[in-house]
């Protein structure tokens, strides 16, 4: 007999699901048979907690393109998935989540672990969420979650009472009011007019001063970025998930923008006469040209999301490699190089002062040295992840990104804990080829300690073994410390910031990973070169300088005052922060 829970993977088989993340329990015992009944059709991943399984059902979506599915139980189980799935939806990756549910007769009699899944998961999956009630509903229910799930770039739930998933399938009746769907996904190709090309076209001719703003929605467009750019005479920064989209060794790559940015992407901002912003929807209008001192053309294959960050003048909906293929032909060529020599003369006068940034004495090791580090060490074709956090501020501006390369962080929830699940995801979807996660120990406490034992259960499964997880330990939540100071004008609370020492590489060693300590700046470089060439998964763990400032390229005068008024409160660590800060404005 086929299960319904039979029928369930079939078709996400027909629709090339073979990987699901997840955790077990008994609102999912019926899936959890069928799948052992599947054999080797599909690869199950055993997680250490369900928002894990969530994050990978991310970082699948993110470094393949293709759908993530996780799948958790009843009640608790389901709940766990919420803040993985909220990283996905709001950085628009299709996952589907798979949940159980009490069975379908205790429903509405305050049973245990009976929870109102379809009200709890409707707005992470407002796109589509659905509770299965009887065995001919299966079959739409899968189709449709999947195919929203990729057509909107988004999260859809398919909720799956215990009872049912044991009943026989049935395939709907041809009868009124039954629903007949069939498998398979095609790609919708939206593609302005030649009309919004040429209007695109005339804005874009007539500055004098271009800006390019490229994000995760221009990663496949490499090519064509190059060459609009170079024709243009433009400068490109990056949104953070946009990192990879353009190599940071071109001389016109200005690198990432906002909070975590550049201030050679903060100078062009304010100076250019005309923007084009790319698959991107970089929100912090600051850091965006000031209203009508420039005219506007975005790209972006998403109606709803053009014109949200800045007064366009010229939206234009499709796919972002194929519409500035077309953009292309329509540009002149400027021949007036005077915008573009600037910008190149701030990137390499910008890569000079990070380095010297980098190389700035710190108690024990300065947290951009060991980005500033590894950026020439990374490997070819290696997909880097982040977690939230300060890590990601020397994440996005130390590490020089090469072509072939991927790299992802939480955007747009920008949540702690996705950055080692990412790098697991990341294994799993291309065994050969190197991973490497920077956390700091706040994020890596929170959760991506557990998940190191999940590492340690799978990692023999990948051709090249290798995954490095580096933690710097410095025994602060940094980020949110200097939040406090640069924001709100108070001191450190202790309290609520000091987080405790843990020995993070002996851990690693205890579950037969390597495990590399470092506690010297001279020996950073040894430290990334041992974890690279690991013949297993490498925790590198470094300690580093909490007082070192993840220093905005502009800093504001409420900013300034603020950072003064914290000092003046008291910070237990103002005369570190004193020290660090002045070593780093004078570098």
């Amino acid at each position: 007999m086929q299960t319904v829970a039979d029928f369930l993977l079939d078709r996400l088989a027909e629709f090339g699901v073979r990987r699901i993340y997840g955790f077990p329990g008994d609102g999912i015992n019926g899936i959890m048979g069928a799948l052992n009944r599947a054999g080797d059709r599909f690869e199950f991943i055993q997680v250490r907690h369900e928002e894990m399984a969530a994050f990978m059902a991310c970082g699948h979506a993110k470094f393949t393109g293709d759908v993530g599915v996780c799948l958790a139980t009843s009640g608790p189980g389901a709940i766990h998935l919420l803040n993985g799935l909220y990283d996905a939806k709001l950085d628009h990756q299709p996952v589907v989540a798979i949940v159980g549910q009490q069975a379908r007769a205790a429903l509405g009699g305050s049973y245990q672990q009976e929870v109102d899944l379809t009200t709890l998961f409707k707005d992470v999956a407002g796109a589509y969420v659905e509770e299965v009630v009887t065995p001919p509903q299966m079959r739409h229910v899968v189709d449709r979650a999947l195919r929203i799930a990729k057509a909107q770039r988004t999260v859809t739930c398919i909720i799956v009472p215990n009872d049912l998933q044991q009943l026989e399938a049935e395939a709907p009746p041809r009868a009124h009011g039954t629903v007949h769907s069939g498998a398979g996904y095609v790609v919708a190709r939206p593609q302005p007019s030649d009309d919004e090309l040429a209007r695109a076209a005339e804005a874009l001719n007539a500055g004098s001063k271009v800006a390019m703003l490229v994000g995760a929605g221009a990663l496949h467009a490499t090519r064509e970025i190059v060459d609009v750019a170079d024709a243009l005479g433009a400068g490109v920064a990056k949104a953070l998930l946009g990192k990879a989209a353009v190599p940071d060794a071109l001389p016109f790559v200005t690198g990432s923008i906002g909070l975590l940015g550049t201030q050679p992407s903060y100078r062009m901002m304010m100076d250019c006469d005309t923007l084009l912003m790319v698959g991107s929807a970089f929100p912090y209008s600051e850091f965006l040209p000031e209203e009508g001192h420039a005219r506007g053309v975005q790209i972006d294959i998403e109606p709803r999301m053009t014109s949200i960050r800045y007064p366009m003048e010229v939206n234009l909906i499709g796919d972002s490699r194929e519409t500035l293929a077309r953009l292309l032909p329509l540009l002149s060529r400027k021949t007036e190089r005077r915008w573009r020599a600037r910008i190149e003369k701030d990137v390499a006068e910008w890569w000079k002062t990070l380095e010297a940034r980098a190389m700035v004495d710190a108690d024990p090791i300065n947290p951009q040295r060991v980005f500033w580090e590894l950026s020439p060490r990374i490997p070819d074709r290696a997909i880097l992840t982040c977690d939230s956090g300060s890590s990601a501020n020397w994440y996005a501006r130390d590490l020089k990104l090469r072509e072939g390369m991927m790299a992802s962080l939480s955007g747009g929830l920008a949540t702690m804990g996705p950055g080692v699940p990412y790098a697991i995801a990341a294994k799993f979807a291309h065994p050969d080829r190197i991973a490497i996660a920077m956390v700091g120990d706040g994020a890596f406490q929170m959760n991506g300690m557990n998940e190191l034992i999940t590492i340690g259960k799978y990692w023999k499964r990948w051709s090249d073994p290798r995954l490095v997880i580096m933690v710097l330990a410095n025994q602060d939540l940094n980020q949110v410390t200097w939040e406090q100071r640069a924001m709100e004008g108070d001191p450190k609370y202790a309290a609520s910031q000091d987080i405790p020492d843990f020995p993070y590489a002996r851990y690693a060693e205890s579950i037969g990973l390597a495990g590399i300590r470092v506690d010297r700046a001279d020996r950073v470089g040894a430290g990334w070169d041992a974890a690279l060439a690991a013949d297993r998964p490498a925790l590198l763990e470094i300690i580093t300088d909490p007082d070192v400032p993840p220093l905005p390229p502009h800093i504001t005068f409420k900013q300034a005052r603020a950072y003064a008024e914290s000092i003046v409160k008291g910070d237990p660590d103002a005369k570190g922060i004193m020290r660090a800060s002045i070593k780093e404005l004078f570098a």
